[in-house]
């Protein structure tokens, strides 16, 4: 079975999907900017696993091989699922698989606004004395007391939860459905008003697109810091940087961007209190290592002809 992996894939990763080739499985890596490559090998391809860069009707139209998009993530708003259904491909993705990682950087993400982290790096950077100015010193603070609030309640806020809590923080979350756990449910509005930091972990769907608009910004309190791990689709981003640059909300971390990667001239990019990532909360060697196992075992089951695992299309 020929798979096309759409990642920059080179060194131990490399020899990971080489190894492959001992259990009937021909990988070719891609790298998502090598656009002439990725069409060239995409109508060869039976399976293509998927990270970021979207998968397309126009896509689907030339691989005329393709049974199987392997989504490397859990998000499947990047693939065009009609067309999928219209040339017959399966949609499958990896529940759980970079949950670790994403609580991770999610708490990373926190801890860098709290502390004020770019503004740490350039005095360390770019100062002699190593004096901090009054006024960062006045915003540098702890987790601990504040009330962290998830948007979402699914793997990720699961896992960092109880991390949160035994630092010291109170744990509050918005969700269709009640979870188990002694954390307080809010609705998002009554959230958005009590947490210190809000945190998001929803999908994007034709529901939760500006879920965080300018008037539930402008509710958040004063001080407040914004997490975003989850898709930039969710924020109303103009509406955040006025809001980070007037001093309304203290920070915010952000691995996702409406727009990615984030234009060069965008306001998130020059604000000192912007923790920025390039959406690789997911990207660990752990992920990679998780995924593969089960990316692989389903292409052998499309090869079987068995029912695939985790399919959502």
């Amino acid at each position: 079975m020929r798979v096309l992996f759409h990642f920059n894939a080179d060194g131990a990763l490399a020899a990971r999907l080489a190894a492959l080739s001992g259990s009937g499985l021909d990988v070719v890596a891609v790298p998502e900017a090598d656009v002439a490559g990725f069409d060239a090998a995409l109508p060869a391809a039976d399976a293509l696993w998927h990270v970021l860069r979207p998968v397309t009707a126009a896509d689907f139209a030339g691989a005329q091989r393709l049974k199987l998009v392997q989504k490397f993530g859990v998000g499947v708003n990047t693939i065009d699922l009609g067309a999928a259904k219209r040339h017959g491909v399966a949609v499958c993705n990896l529940p759980g698989s970079n949950s670790r990682a994403v609580a991770e950087m999610t708490l990373m993400l926190m801890l860098g606004c709290l502390r004020q982290w770019p503004a740490l790096a350039r005095v360390a950077a770019e100062h002699r004395d190593w004096t901090l100015p009054g006024p960062l010193q006045a915003r540098l603070g702890e987790i601990g007391g504040r009330t962290v609030g998830f948007v979402g309640a699914g793997a990720i806020p699961s896992t960092l939860a109880p991390w949160l809590a035994a630092m010291g923080a109170r744990v509050v979350y918005a969700a269709r459905g009640d979870r188990t756990g002694p954390w307080t449910r809010l609705d998002l509005d009554a959230l958005i008003e009590r947490a210190d930091i809000v945190s998001l972990h929803v999908p994007a769907t034709a529901q939760t697109q500006g879920l965080l608009s300018a008037a539930r910004i402008a509710r958040m309190k004063p001080g407040a810091i914004l997490v975003n791990t989850a898709r930039g689709a969710l924020v109303d981003e103009t509406a955040l940087a006025r809001a980070l640059a007037d001093g309304r909300i203290a920070a915010a971390g952000l691995d996702v961007t409406a727009v990615e990667p984030l234009p060069a001239d965008h306001p998130l990019r020059r604000l000192p209190n912007v923790v920025l990532t390039p959406h690789a909360a997911w990207l660990t060697r752990e992920t990679f290592e998780r995924s593969i196992d089960v990316a692989a075992d389903n292409v052998r089951r499309l090869a079987r002809g068995e029912p695939l695992l985790h399919r959502v299309a």
